[in-house]
């Protein structure tokens, strides 16, 4: 089965980054835009099975280019619109004008994957008759995230550059690990598939404890 490609249209070149390391992580190819005049190109010559499309950008805005997309009968695939500082209005204006869903940055990683799986499995064009039930269930929020190894607070820090937002990430997923695993070092080891001496640097590097604890305790 082919990869499915997704475009991924920011003017921020860390959160580009990020994001397409995560996308092409899990299997699927990604596309760059940087505005929305690379994002008409990109659409025209790619055709992306899905857009994760930023609203502020200096040229012109994601909710404008949704707009022209559905005028121009070319929202022919799933949008996700995203924002730091979106709003329920933002929210529902960008369904009105043909988004799948919304979501809020900093992203949850369970959220961004989760959404991206959802948006290519039950993507249907859009009817300009018909609106989502509840347009506030449609807005994906970094809190909301499910309890997991990561913890609902693991969301992803866009606004830092790629190296301090990975070593966070790194820092929060090996924390949870350690407890989960109640500090056992060869459990852990197993468990995120990093050799045990390797794995132990590591986490001295992070700053995570490594002293053993009672899974569930304090």
């Amino acid at each position: 089965m082919m990869s499915k490609e997704i475009l991924i249209v920011d003017d921020e070149i860390g959160i580009r980054e990020l994001l397409s390391e995560i996308l092409s992580d899990e299997g699927y190819d990604v596309l760059l835009a940087e505005n929305a005049a690379q994002a008409r190109v990109v659409r025209q010559q790619q055709r992306p099975d899905l857009v994760l499309l930023d609203i502020w950008m200096p040229d012109m805005d994601g909710i404008s280019l949704l707009k022209e997309w559905k005028d121009t009968q070319q929202l022919t695939m799933p949008v996700l619109v995203m924002s730091g500082h979106g709003t329920i209005d933002t929210a529902v204006e960008a369904v009105q004008m043909g988004a799948l869903g919304f979501l809020e940055k900093p992203i949850a990683l369970k959220k961004l994957l989760e959404g991206v799986a959802n948006g290519l499995r039950q993507f249907v064009l859009p009817d300009r008759g018909q609106r989502p039930a509840s347009i506030e269930q449609d807005i994906v929020s970094a809190t909301e995230a499910s309890s997991d190894i990561f913890g609902a607070d693991t969301v992803l820090a866009l606004e830092l550059p790629l190296r301090e937002a990975r070593d966070r990430f790194e820092r929060q997923y090996f924390e949870r690990l350690m407890l989960r695993t109640g500090g056992n070092m060869s459990r852990a080891a197993e468990l995120s598939g990093v050799e045990r001496t390797h794995l132990y640097r590591k986490l001295k590097q992070l700053g995570v404890s490594v002293s053993r604890k009672q899974p569930g305790g304090e």
